[in-house]
């Protein structure tokens, strides 16, 4: 059995990784509705078109969210949270990271999409194994 110095070391730790993973998700949403017009200039949008090229990515990163949420508690019921929690991390740090190479809206639509269901992940098992 783990000594309560052992046990208090790990609450610490998964406190650390979901508190890093809520700034880290919440800094993408910010940091994304920041560069959002500049990005979609670099890869062509058309000023008439970047409310609905907009609106399109950030439904499709809502859209990850949703489905995210539902896949990675299905997931966390049979392989556990802390596989859910950093398997969400690593898809969302590799979705985006891949957000430099996007060379059309579809694409962004796509990396957003991925993004949304590792955001979705990290949060709803960070929650349940902090509480």
């Amino acid at each position: 059995m783990p000594s309560e110095a052992a046990k208090n070391r790990n609450i610490i730790f998964l406190v650390t990784v979901a508190a890093l993973g809520y700034f880290v998700d919440i800094y993408d949403l910010v940091i994304f509705s920041i560069v959002r017009l500049q990005s979609f200039k670099d890869i062509g949008v058309k000023p008439e078109n970047m409310r609905t090229d907009g609106e399109f990515v950030l439904n499709m990163q809502m859209g990850g969210l949703l489905l995210g949420g539902i896949l990675w508690g299905i997931i966390g019921d049979k392989f556990g949270r802390i596989k859910v929690l950093f398997g969400s991390i690593l898809l969302y740090s590799v979705a985006n990271a891949l957000n430099g190479f996007v060379q059309n809206v579809e694409m962004y639509g796509l990396v957003r999409f991925a993004a949304g269901i590792g955001l979705a992940g990290e949060l709803g098992a960070g929650i349940t194994l902090v509480s």
